[in-house]
């Protein structure tokens, strides 16, 4: 037994022997800071400071864009004029305006699926018929479902008189479907094709949109609802502005990604002298 042993032993060291004796082939790489892979990652706080930057000026550019607006809706309503200069319009998106007119029932568009205080329904979108032929899509405001089955559109007649806001037609995200028509089915706030429903400019229907505005208290806005009728909106801005959490965002992510670019500096020129 004791030979065996001396024999395993030996050819173990010569084993070793051997190994530690052979020139290597390759090396072990050693880590470098200047790698294909660190590289790119040092490209990161870079690029998400410029993105910051880039935000940082979105949001100075929505602040004031917000400012503009809201001394827009403090201005006297305007008389909208039987004719509307189309070439125009934008300029006066958001300001507040008379239309007289009589409702135009038979093309009445129900948009949605919208909620208001946690209760499903549409927002209910009349043309409004004015005296010189020409007409104008008003958007009355939200019914629920149950409210838009109780109301009966065709009750009012006779001309009325509506303030409201001049808005232009909703950007339509990924996600939301595809309006349909000929179905009666709107999703979004299509103006143009709104128009195009309406009668279009064969029948003098302008490409024109404006939100009624609500300014009576939560007691009447919520008989209005619960009767089912139309509620118009508040006259206030609600763009969104989220462009500070970018902002903050972007920034952040770029002084985390330069704080561990620095500290694996740091780990690899200490490296060689641990141990």
């Amino acid at each position: 037994m004791y030979p065996l042993r001396h024999a395993l032993t030996a050819s173990r060291n010569l084993f070793n022997f051997r190994r530690s004796n052979v020139p290597a082939l390759y090396k072990p790489k050693t880590d470098s800071f200047f790698s294909p892979i660190l590289a790119l990652v040092a490209t990161i706080p870079i690029f998400t400071f410029g993105l910051g930057i880039w935000q940082l000026k979105r949001l100075k550019w929505k602040v004031n864009l917000i400012d503009e607006l809201e001394e827009k809706l403090q201005l006297d309503p305007l008389h909208l004029p039987l004719r509307v200069n189309l070439k125009v319009l934008p300029e006066f998106t958001w300001r507040k305006v008379y239309a007289k007119g009589v409702w135009d029932h038979a093309h009445t568009m129900l948009v949605g699926p919208r909620v208001y205080n946690e209760q499903q329904g549409f927002h209910v979108v009349t043309p409004l018929a004015r005296s010189d032929g020409s007409t104008v899509l008003v958007d009355r405001g939200f019914v629920t479902r149950e409210g838009a089955k109780k109301f009966h559109f065709d009750n009012e007649d006779g001309e009325v008189e509506v303030l409201g806001m001049l808005r232009q037609s909703q950007p339509k995200n990924f996600f939301t479907p595809a309006n349909k028509p000929d179905e009666g089915i709107w999703y979004w706030t299509d103006v143009g094709a709104m128009a195009q429903y309406a009668g279009g400019s064969e029948v003098g229907v302008q490409p024109v949109f404006i939100e009624e505005v609500f300014d009576g208290n939560a007691g009447e806005a919520k008989g209005r609802v619960e009767h089912g009728i139309p509620l118009g909106r508040p006259a206030t801005v609600d763009l969104r502005n989220a462009h500070l959490s970018y902002v903050i965002t972007w920034f952040g992510l770029s002084a985390f990604t330069s704080f561990m670019l620095v500290r694996r500096r740091l780990s690899i020129d200490i490296e060689p002298f641990a141990g």
